[in-house]
């Protein structure tokens, strides 16, 4: 039988922990290129259909997820199918729209937690948005935060930021520009749209982690370039992606800086394979910069299907696909 979860069944069976702790089994599998390839857009005039498909390595469902985009009339649908390893059967279909949002940040927050030292985390936030909120309680269900600092260009919005947050209880406060946020930080997270495409985040404190998740684009800029330079490694959730198209890389290599022996992936240093945060460099920077994968929405997608399954939410199709021999 066939599971269809709705976008509300989504948020429902959503948590945390489970999708952390899914995403670390995720990506402590053995490597395998093949399993995850490129992702692939068909275009038509004002159309876009992206596909991101994979089999997970820890034997997890495979699947896709699609995101069919009308930019003429500004509308988009995302769908994921879960198919099961052995048996083939399509086990779930899945509305993935805030799939999305909580894979992102839930893979942030794992690479935070294998990046940043031991201890409690002082976290500057660069966006005040769904993305900046989802990141810090992303967060709290992994470490201690002892404060967070935001940033976001108009002041309503920082302090709705924090009025969203308050029941995580942990110390809320506002800045008046980044560099203030980011005052004495051991995280900075940047998670806004730039105005102009300009760098919201220019200069990292020294021994700062620094998780980048803007920047998907050869058109859009997070980080400058000398936080690129400054960054002793810089982990990457797709490192052939990371390099070649997103801005921030493409203008640091158009300045000069070199950066490909820093680059590593991130499954790398969740596995145990590469080290991430350099030992006995305390003032080191190190930079996360992620673009997606189908790697992330299985293993959400995946966790939030087996929870709806067992808290009985979400509709059972009355029919389904049947495998046939092949």
């Amino acid at each position: 039988m066939t599971l269809f979860l709705t976008d509300t069944d989504v948020r429902a069976t959503f948590d945390w922990g489970e999708a952390i702790a899914a995403l670390r089994s995720a990506y402590s599998a053995p490597p395998d290129e093949a399993r995850f390839p490129a992702r692939s857009i068909a275009r038509g005039e004002g159309l876009w259909l992206r596909t991101l498909s994979g089999v997970p390595g820890d034997g997890s469902p495979m699947g896709a997820k699609l995101i069919a985009a009308s930019t003429r009339n500004r509308l988009a649908s995302y769908l994921i199918p879960l198919f099961d390893q052995e048996t083939v059967e399509l086990t779930a279909l899945l509305d993935g729209h805030s799939i999305t949002g909580y894979r992102t940040a839930a893979t942030s927050a794992l690479a935070a937690d294998v990046l940043a030292p031991p201890g409690p985390l002082r976290a500057a936030v660069i966006g005040s948005g769904f993305e900046a909120q989802n990141h810090v309680r992303a967060l709290a269900a992994i470490r201690t935060l002892s404060a967070v600092t935001v940033f976001s260009p108009n002041p309503a919005s920082r302090l709705r930021f924090t009025r969203e947050l308050a029941d995580l209880n942990v110390p809320l406060a506002t800045a008046d520009s980044a560099e203030a946020a980011v005052d004495g930080a051991d995280l900075v997270i940047c998670a806004a749209r730039s105005r102009d495409e300009q760098p919201t985040l220019r200069t990292a404190p020294p021994g700062t982690t620094i998780v980048s998740i803007g920047s998907t684009l050869p058109e859009q800029r997070e980080v400058g370039v000398e936080v690129v330079a400054q960054a002793t490694v810089i982990v990457a959730d797709m490192p052939d992606e990371v390099d070649h198209d997103t801005g921030d890389l493409i203008a640091a290599k158009d300045a000069g800086v070199a950066f490909a022996d820093k680059l590593v992936p991130l499954a790398d240093v969740v596995a145990g394979r590469t080290a991430g945060r350099p030992a006995g460099r305390p003032d080191a920077v190190v930079l996360y910069k992620s673009v997606g994968s189908a790697v992330q929405d299985l293993a959400v997608a995946a966790m939030c299907a087996r929870r709806a399954a067992e808290l009985s939410i979400g509709t059972t199709l009355p029919v389904t696909l049947s495998p046939v021999p092949k």
